[in-house]
């Protein structure tokens, strides 16, 4: 019988509902129209590099030089393609939150119970809800019976909650939590965007994913790039003109430069290297769903990690017993009866078993769990009910209580439920003499000052043991029990009972979340935990794990509720007590800081703090489909320990983008200051416009490419993030740039000049030894020190391959037409070699000394 039943109203009349759903509208999240796919084209095309390439092919379709523009053209198409469909791979978070609500609901209406679409419920509407069913709104209980939510979906917390007739919160249900235990009747107070999960959904909506760090770097570069390379070309056109060159010669010749002084190849190789960090994560269990996720994670200089399933298993665990003479320690892992309980370290070995058994038969009697065994050889056991009694059968399995044999040789007879008013449980069993056993559990508040308890020096000992264990971030419950001579009705039953001992209860952390902690700190990433439970919890978390000691200060949700100064935020490491939206201010307030930020998160109140750090994290084995589609990277193997190896691939991509950007402005500079300095050293031409186009092609192809997928430093981990705000260039980039650039063009230049006073083919030695010396410095940054060096990587075939096809059209009569290039000799070909391997042993000698400093 349901509590409460009498005055139930008799729910709405189907005329006052339909006013009502016209009022406010269908119980369903509203979702912002996508943006079109002209739309999402024009954004990709407004990149400044791809800005540049177009006015390029603009000018060789004027020329009708339409081989160049097939060449420029490919590159826009493919760049703008990849970049679209990542962007329609990453809006699926709304779609996702619709998807978890309830599609149909039992409703009453003019005193009658029927099924009805959710969608049609509206404020005022009862709604009945029994074990399994999905909360189809926000609600408020007017019956309940036994009745038990799972919230974890919504607030991130792994135990159910307690739901009741009450005055506050513990009245109300909300869409989309799941109803594990009992049942009740409700009234509708929120429908769609107005419920939980809508305010939810709109947060999710509000919240753009800001751009990554690498986005705004390259946005940058680009933007300079474009303006350097309009002022080179412009000054050689100038320059051609004033002495008298043909202008159609000229304008092609500036746009062929333009091209080449701009890595246009850097959106695919950025492309590619991310695309192949997203596959290498992919085999360590980590799932990329934005590709730009893969570099920002290279970036991250904080990570907000949620405490229950990312750092904590997720699943209860009862750790300690304690009884009047003993205390005891349980061994094993989540669910699994396997284990042992242990004599606690600060106890004698002479301890009463009797009173342990008897503790041990209590908690398997006063329990309604069982405990599922896993599916698989690598499954877990998992538990059906309450996890917190399935912990208590799993500890009393470990110390020999079996709950079948128990249950068969003590049948219950009688129980009072547990509710959250009582906060205790009462059942009463035959015994094999013919006694009744009546067992009560509870919270200890509430048992250890029960009238009925026996109260004596242990009751005291138990009292500040519960108060210890609470401190330390136990959930505790309490234990007593008494034999009675005759049938006896569990209502009245709770009289002279004896304290049978104390259970501590603890979602406790992970096996390997000491070592990820250690490997956080060692990579300069600072680790926040965020979590909505008690503060002595996150205390006893943190300190575990080596985030904290007794000296490191808890931040609480009040405390950020009513503000908190910037320098007190900076150092807190521990949030307790958050709500979800404090989530959202945690991040937001670290990025107002400079930070890089991270969020994990595996419940739909992650989503919108997921969606606004510069990653979210998601968990993907036990999150919901909502934080896993709010998410740039899911973790399949929901550990923490994987965003180590994430990190780590992050930084690599970086610092092989910079690599590139080394080796392609380099060349790209040098070719510039060959066409500029050359007509003034008496080489009227320097080079033909097919002929840069062809040098660039080669260079900037496989083995531009090639530098993108180059495996990491060893000692990249044991780095300082770098900082957010730094150019792409920086720490010293350009000014290698620079010098590798005048080294290409003087020994190019040299080599030229030598040709022409010895009667060689000048335009042809030049043309080879600067695309061979930029191959060779392709070769110079080679990553070293890593794993099977030694071995040919891709970066090796992609250069071999160049060389052949750069040195193809000296002997090729077709190519020889094409690109006006001629036979050389053989002892020309050796100048040529020898001159192209100067500056890329320069650049060797050059890394090599600055490792020794």
């Amino acid at each position: 019988m349901l509590d409460d039943a009498t005055g139930a109203p008799p729910g709405l009349s189907e005329d006052e509902a339909a006013r009502r759903l016209a009022e406010h509208g269908p119980n369903t999240i509203r979702e912002p129209a996508p943006p079109s796919v002209l739309s999402r084209v024009g954004a990709q095309l407004r990149d400044p590099m791809i800005l540049l390439l177009l006015a390029a092919a603009m000018f060789t379709v004027l020329l009708r030089d339409f081989t160049d523009f097939a060449v420029i053209a490919v590159v826009v198409v493919l760049n703008t393609t990849v970049g679209v469909f990542q962007e329609l791979r990453a809006e699926r978070a709304l779609s996702a939150l619709s998807r978890i609500a309830a599609p149909v609901a039992r409703v009453v209406r003019e005193n009658r119970a029927g099924i009805r679409p959710a969608r049609d419920l509206v404020p005022g509407d009862i709604v009945l809800l029994e074990a399994g069913d999905v909360v189809p709104a926000d609600a408020r209980l007017w019956q309940s019976y036994r009745l038990q939510v799972d919230e974890a979906a919504l607030t991130g917390e792994a135990v159910p909650v307690d739901k009741a007739v009450a005055d506050d919160d513990t009245a109300v249900v909300y869409a989309g939590t799941v109803v594990t235990r009992g049942r009740g009747a409700a009234v509708v107070t929120r429908t769609g965007s107005a419920s939980a999960l809508g305010r939810i959904a709109e947060l999710i909506a509000s919240q753009g994913p800001p751009p990554t760090p690498l986005q705004q770097r390259l946005a940058s570069l680009g933007r300079v790039l474009a303006l350097v390379a309009v002022a080179l070309s412009g000054l050689v056109l100038v320059s051609g003109l004033l002495r008298g060159r043909p202008a159609e010669e000229m304008v092609l010749t500036a746009v062929s430069l333009a091209v080449a002084a701009v890595p246009e190849s850097l959106p695919a190789v950025v492309t590619l290297a991310l695309a192949l960090g997203a596959h290498r994560m992919a085999r360590q269990a980590a799932v990329v769903r934005k590709l730009p996720a893969v570099e920002t994670l290279g970036s991250v200089t904080v990570v907000a990690a949620d405490k229950t399933g990312t750092m904590t298993e997720g699943r209860m665990f009862a750790e300690r017993l304690w009884t009047p003479r003993g205390e005891y320690v349980a061994t094993g892992k989540g669910y699994d009866p396997q284990g042992s309980l242990r004599a606690a370290p600060s106890d004698t070995p002479e301890l009463d078993t009797a009173e342990l058994d008897d503790l041990l038969r209590d908690l398997v009697l006063c329990n309604d769990a069982s405990l599922q065994p896993p599916d698989s050889p690598d499954g877990l056991w998992r538990p059906l009910g309450d996890p917190t009694e399935a912990a208590l059968l799993a500890a009393a399995a470990k110390g020999g209580g079996q709950p079948a044999a128990l249950r068969r040789l003590y049948p219950r007879t009688s129980e009072v439920p547990f509710d959250s008013v009582r906060k205790s449980m009462t059942t009463v069993h035959d015994t094999p003499s013919g006694r009744s056993l009546v067992v009560c559990k509870g919270a200890p508040e509430v048992m250890l000052d029960v009238p009925g308890l026996v109260q004596d020096g242990h009751v005291a000992a138990a009292r500040a043991k519960a108060r210890e264990l609470s401190d330390h971030g136990y959930r505790v419950l309490a234990v007593a029990h008494r034999l009675v001579d005759g049938p006896v009705d569990a209502e009245h039953a709770e009289q002279g009972l004896e304290l049978a001992g104390l259970v501590a209860i603890i979602d406790p952390p992970r096996s390997d979340a000491a070592d990820v902690v250690r490997a956080f700190r060692t990579a300069g990433v600072q680790l926040l935990l965020i979590t909505g439970d008690h503060p002595g919890t996150a205390a006893t978390l943190a300190s575990r794990v080596g985030m904290a000691d007794s000296s490191t200060e808890i931040v609480t949700g009040a405390e950020l509720e009513h503000g908190l100064a910037a320098d007190r935020l900076a150092r807190a490491r521990v949030f307790a007590r958050t709500r979800p939206e404090q989530k959202l201010d945690i991040v937001r307030a670290w990025q107002d800081r400079g930070e890089v930020v991270a969020m994990t998160g595996d419940g739909v109140n992650d989503a919108p703090a997921l969606r606004r750090a510069d990653i979210g994290v998601a968990m993907g084995r036990d999150g919901t489909e909502v934080a896993r589609q709010a998410a740039d990277l899911v973790l399949t193997n929901d550990n923490l320990k994987t965003m180590v190896a994430a990190i780590e691939e992050g930084r690599r991509i970086y610092a092989n983008v910079r690599t590139f950007l080394r080796y392609g402005l380099s060349g790209g500079l040098a070719e510039v200051l060959v066409m500029l300095v050359g007509p003034f050293a008496g080489l009227a031409v320097p080079l033909l416009p097919a002929q840069i186009l062809w040098i660039n092609m080669l260079t900037h192809g496989l083995p531009g490419v090639a530098l993108g997928a180059e495996p990491a430093q060893p000692d990249v981990l044991r780095r300082r993030p770098r900082s957010p705000g730094e150019f792409v260039l920086g720490s010293g980039l350009w000014q290698r740039i620079a010098w590798t650039g005048l080294l290409l063009a003087a020994v190019s230049m040299a080599v030229a000049l030598w040709a022409r006073e010895a009667g060689r083919p000048w335009q042809t030695m030049l043309f080879l030894v600067l695309g061979l010396a930029q191959l060779g410095i392709a070769l110079a940054l080679r990553r070293s020190g890593v794993a099977h060096a030694r071995r040919p990587r891709f970066l090796d075939v992609a250069v071999a391959g160049a060389v052949v096809l750069q040195l193809a059209p000296v002997v090729l009569p077709p190519l020889q037409t094409v690109l006006s290039v001629e036979l050389i000799s053989l002892t020309d070909l050796l100048v040529v070699v020898v001159a192209a391997a100067v500056p890329g042993l320069a650049v060797k000698l050059a890394a090599a000394a600055q490792r020794l400093r």
